[in-house]
């Protein structure tokens, strides 16, 4: 008996891991965006600077944990409202794969629920790295300059109001900037 499939049907041999790679669908009306760091306008702050903004990161099933401010790590309630980017990242990337990547997310929001929050060294984007350090996500060091140029370069938007929420104040800011000048 040959164990060669001469018939070409190759349905009995299924590769787990390419079936295990598989992401769970992104549910962008009930804010569940799994595997997935998020990240949305602070007012005042985000419309000078669009690259400045706050961030949160997502469990397996989609829940977003986010630094809100002195020892609280907010569940499932952003600190400044809705995502407006994500980026989806992969569990394969992760020692230990989604059972350490929730795990990872829960220490870092334990440790965060104890810790002040500063504005400039000590923030929401710290504590994603920190969840990302934990996990050994691509083996790599993460720190939130990093993490503030990926989500900008690579981050996707939640639909046409997550680009208008973003945007939008940064160009009213730089028109009238701009008219301020030009006849003042």
């Amino acid at each position: 008996m040959s164990e060669n499939n001469t018939t070409g049907d190759t349905s009995t041999y299924v590769d787990m891991d390419e079936s295990t790679q598989q992401l769970p669908p992104i549910d962008f009306n009930a804010d569940r965006f799994p595997f997935s760091i998020v990240w949305t306008p602070i007012p005042m702050l985000t419309w000078f600077f669009p690259f400045i903004g706050h961030m949160g990161i997502c469990m397996s099933n989609g829940v977003i944990r986010d630094f809100a401010g002195p020892y609280f790590v907010s569940e499932d309630n952003m600190g400044f409202g809705r995502p407006a980017r994500y980026l989806r990242l992969s569990p394969k990337n992760v020692e230990g794969g989604s059972l350490m990547w929730d795990e990872a997310v829960s220490k870092a929001s334990v440790l965060y629920g104890t810790r002040m929050h500063n504005l400039f060294c000590d923030n929401c984007h710290s504590h994603v790295a920190t969840a990302l350090n934990f996990m050994r996500y691509r083996g790599s060091s993460w720190n939130m300059v990093k993490l503030a140029a990926w989500i900008f370069f690579c981050g996707r938007y939640v639909g046409v109001m997550g680009f208008i929420k973003t945007w939008l104040p940064f160009l009213i800011v730089v028109t009238l900037c701009t008219l301020l000048g030009v006849y003042f």
